[in-house]
């Protein structure tokens, strides 16, 4: 489907699509620099933890400057490093070319010159909060779901709206933001079940808060993606859980109430009959009668 937001819409996204495109552009950065360094057969991200930290600059400034001995570079770096001097010296044992020199040079200049506007983000942030003022409600419920943190809630109702009246069903918004299945069929052979394309910033998104909510320990979205990892891969356990995200995203904006998490007791008991229901099938098809009858309410809540 074609979704054209309003106005007031257009101005959320061009707010919230900013920021993303700042931390963005330092994230990209950050790994031009890293290829830089692998070329001169210097192994930096194998000591520091981050290239464009305190000790990380230190080493880039001096390399940038012409310095060469591994053991003069060691020296630079941060007293708490973890990394042994040995090791700090044959991780930045190297050779680096001038040219090397100087895009390192410029990369690290637009490295300070993004994190320059990254400060100043707090003018994006400001009217962003101010613009979206009359939507705080809606924020607050979606903030509420495992996962999803106030910048994500944000960016939500920028793409979708604040009660995402413009989609008739969360089927409709997952295939329009892109994390349906897909099916492509040729004379009856399914030959690609890749997701459609969809809105890339909500794609992107969601992936980031469904691994956030996979590692919210006893979530709903953790539970989902320890029971689909089995049979679908890592991957797409989590891109599933995406799905579920959005499906949730949906019914809270849509229809105005708030995430209440599944009881666990109740999840509990139908993953007990679910087993119960595959032994039996096992016994069925080696020739016994088998059946299933509830247990007393007193008896299991007793035994749990």
């Amino acid at each position: 489907m074609s979704y054209v937001p309003g106005p007031e819409q257009r101005e959320w996204r061009l707010l919230s699509r900013t920021r993303i495109a700042v931390v963005e552009s330092i994230v990209r950065l950050r790994n031009q620099i890293e290829v830089v360094l692998e070329q001169a057969q210097i192994k930096l991200t194998s000591v520091v933890s981050d290239v464009l930290g305190l000790s990380g600059r230190r080493i880039l400034r001096a390399l940038i400057e012409g310095v060469t001995d591994p053991a003069q570079l060691a020296e630079l770096a941060h007293h708490r490093l973890r990394s042994s001097r040995e090791t700090l010296v044959n991780a930045l044992t190297g050779h680096i070319t001038n040219a090397q020199r100087l895009v390192l040079k410029m990369q690290l200049e637009q490295v300070e010159q993004m994190e320059q506007m990254e400060r100043h983000m707090d003018e994006l942030e400001y009217p962003l909060a101010q613009a979206q003022a009359s939507c705080q409600d809606a924020i607050t419920r979606l903030c509420e779901i495992p996962g999803v943190s106030a910048g994500a809630a944000q960016q939500i109702i920028a793409e979708i709206g604040p009660d995402a009246q413009a989609f008739e069903s969360a089927a409709q918004l997952a295939s329009w933001v892109g994390v349906s299945p897909g099916r492509q069929e040729s004379a009856g052979v399914s030959t690609s079940d890749r997701s459609p394309k969809g809105n890339r910033v909500l794609r992107r998104l969601l992936s980031q808060s469904a691994w956030a909510a996979i590692a919210r320990k006893g979530s709903e979205a953790q539970r989902r993606y320890r029971r689909w990892i089995i049979r679908m891969g890592a991957q797409k356990a989590a891109w599933a859980v995406a799905h579920y995200l959005l499906r949730v995203i949906w019914k809270i904006l849509h229809e105005h109430v708030r995430y209440v998490p599944p009881d666990s007791a109740t999840l509990d008991r139908q993953a007990i009959l679910r087993k119960l229901k595959r032994a039996a099938a096992d016994l069925r098809r080696f020739g016994y009668t088998v059946s299933i009858a509830p247990p007393d309410e007193q008896q299991y809540s007793q035994q749990t």
